[in-house]
C-alpha cells in the first residue's frame, strides 16, 4: 500500500496592509502635536507653515516628516523697540521721583512748606517757589536773608547726567508801572533771571544748561479776585526737564 504524502504546510502569508492607515495616524497625530505646541505662541508665520504642512498630508504630498523643519520666527523689531522705550522713560521717570524726594526733604528740614511745593508733571520736576520768601512787593531783587535758599537749591539741581532747567517768573494781575518796570511782564522775566543767575553762581552749575522766560499775570495758577489767590498767583518756578520722552525719543 503506497505512503501518503503528507502535504507540505501552506506558507502563512503576513498581510501588511494594515501599515498605510497606521503610517497615517502616525502621521496625524505628529501634526496633532505641531499644532498645540505652535497655539500658545500662533503668528502670522506660523499659520502659515502649519497650512502648508498639512496641505501636503491631505493632498498627497510628501508627508510631514520629510517637510523641512519651520524657521524660527523672529521677534519683530518694533515690540523690542517699544519695550526698550518704555523701560528709558521709566527709568528717567524714576530718576526725576528721586530728586523730588531730595527737594522734598530739603522743604520738611527747613520747614517750608508754606512757600515750596514739588510736582511730577508731563513735563518734568515743577518747584514752586512763592515770590515772598524771595522778595519784597514790587521788586526784582532777592532779600538778602533768602538768597542761602537760592544757593541750596542750587546744590539740589546737580544732577548727572545733566538736565536742562527753566526758570519761570509770575506775578499777579495788579497792574504795575514804575521807573524800574512799564508791566508786569518785565517784572515777571527780572525776578526769573535774578533767582537763575544766584543759581548758576554755584560751582558745579552749567550756565548752558539753564534759562529764563516771564508769563506776567497771563498763567494764574489760583484766582486773582482774592488776596490768597493772587498770593499763589506771585511765584518763580524752576522746571527741570526729563531727559526721555514717553515714546523713547530724547529730550531736546
Amino acid at each position: 500500500m503506497p505512503k501518503r504524502r503528507k502535504r507540505k504546510k501552506e506558507e502563512h502569508e503576513v498581510n501588511e496592509s494594515w501599515l498605510l492607515p497606521y503610517a497615517d495616524l502616525l502621521t496625524l497625530l505628529l501634526a496633532v502635536f505641531i499644532v498645540l505646541f505652535a497655539s500658545s505662541s500662533l503668528d502670522e508665520a506660523k499659520f502659515s507653515q502649519i497650512s502648508s504642512v498639512f496641505s501636503e498630508i491631505f493632498d498627497g504630498g510628501h508627508g510631514i516628516m520629510d517637510n523641512s523643519s519651520p524657521t524660527a520666527v523672529p521677534v519683530p523689531k518694533d515690540s523690542v523697540g517699544t519695550e526698550s522705550e518704555n523701560s528709558s522713560f521709566l527709568e528717567d521717570r524714576r530718576s526725576l521721583g528721586e530728586i523730588q524726594d531730595r527737594v522734598d526733604e530739603y522743604i520738611a528740614v527747613h520747614e517750608l512748606e508754606n512757600q515750596f511745593e514739588t510736582k511730577l508733571t508731563d513735563e518734568g520736576l515743577l518747584i514752586t517757589i512763592r515770590d515772598s520768601i524771595l522778595f519784597n512787593t514790587g521788586s526784582a531783587e532777592i532779600a538778602p536773608q533768602y538768597e542761602g535758599f537760592a544757593s541750596d537749591i542750587a546744590e539740589l539741581l546737580k544732577f548727572d547726567p545733566p538736565r536742562q532747567v527753566v526758570v519761570t517768573g509770575h506775578t499777579d494781575n495788579i497792574p504795575i508801572h514804575t521807573a524800574q518796570f512799564a508791566s508786569n511782564w518785565e517784572l515777571s522775566v527780572k525776578r526769573a533771571v535774578n533767582f537763575l543767575t544766584i543759581l548758576v553762581d554755584n560751582e558745579g552749575i552749567d550756565p548752558l544748561l539753564f534759562s529764563a522766560k516771564g508769563y506776567g499775570e497771563f498763567q494764574p495758577i489760583a484766582s486773582n479776585d482774592t488776596a490768597e489767590g493772587r498770593s499763589k498767583n506771585r511765584r518763580v518756578e524752576v522746571l527741570v526737564q526729563p531727559l526721555v520722552l514717553e515714546d523713547g525719543r530724547a529730550f531736546e
